[in-house]
């Protein structure tokens, strides 16, 4: 297993991030719109969606919203604010979590996916407007880091659970190693960029929002396995060997992705 998913990361991760240096804005938004998409596919079949003309309409109007919001700029911060609020309701689910499973059904499920998806889409968009590759990166490599500390911390030193009734795998020794290595690597990486330092001059300011991104990707995480837990489920499908679906290797991404556009876009 492990062997796989350092083999899938190995070929994605360096992939992704030469398309975020190099392909023009208007080409970059539609890449990552389609492979958005796969997410918001597999969505819809957590949301409950099931015959191929739904799926099909699903995605369609995802498409179409997404291409309305980029050319509608002006639209951004009152979006990312709504996708914000979203997210702050997906951590009251998960401290919340199995009472509120009973909200987890079709008719929330299939426009929260638009939200969720379309609201990372469109943070991936405003990134790099406002403040470059090489800050979408920087959240990349804070996310990432999260996850691969709390892997091998969670495997080494584990033992008080974190969300119990929500992954049981999950302890709290991981979370806090997979934090300091975000932490550890974020500063680091802002501090030292030059292209980032036009962004935030201030140390102190990438060791916080280091730290918030970490802690957010947790909650992203922990909020899709209360997700698939409630609609019955182990993976969101089955696109990367080792790492699950699509909705698998980006749930904490999805979560930060708009809390650090809506930061950087200079929105209270």
């Amino acid at each position: 297993m492990l062997k796989q998913r350092v083999i899938t990361a190995l070929i994605a991760a360096p992939t992704v991030i030469a398309a975020i240096f190099f392909l023009p804005l208007t080409a970059f938004a539609a890449v990552f719109l389609v492979l958005a998409g796969l997410g918001v596919f597999e969505w819809a079949n957590l949301a409950g969606i099931r015959s191929t003309a739904a799926k099909a309409a699903y995605l369609i109007g995802y498409a179409l919203l997404g291409y309305l919001l980029l050319n509608a700029p002006s639209s951004w911060p009152a979006v990312l604010k709504c996708v914000v609020a979203f997210w702050v309701l997906a951590v009251v689910v998960v401290l919340t979590f199995p009472a509120s499973g009973q909200v987890l059904i079709g008719p929330v499920l299939v426009p929260a996916g638009y939200v969720a998806f379309v609201g990372a889409w469109l943070a991936l968009v405003a990134l790099l407007v406002a403040g470059g590759p090489w800050l979408i990166v920087w959240v990349l490599i804070v996310v990432w880091a999260a996850d691969i500390g709390a892997y091998f911390a969670g495997r080494q030193f584990g033992r008080r659970k974190l969300a119990l009734l929500v992954s049981p795998g999950k302890t709290w020794e991981g979370a806090i190693g997979g934090t300091l290595l975000a932490v550890l690597l974020g500063s680091a990486m802002g501090m030292s960029v030059p292209a980032l330092q036009s962004v935030a001059p201030e140390p102190r300011q990438w060791i916080v929002g280091s730290l918030i991104v970490a802690i957010v990707s947790v909650f992203g995480d922990l909020f899709e396995s209360a997700l698939k837990r409630a609609r019955g489920v182990k993976d969101s499908g089955g696109l990367f060997p080792g790492h699950g679906g699509m909705l698998d290797r980006v749930d904490a991404l999805i979560a930060a992705l708009p809390c650090v556009a809506l930061a950087v876009t200079g929105q209270p």
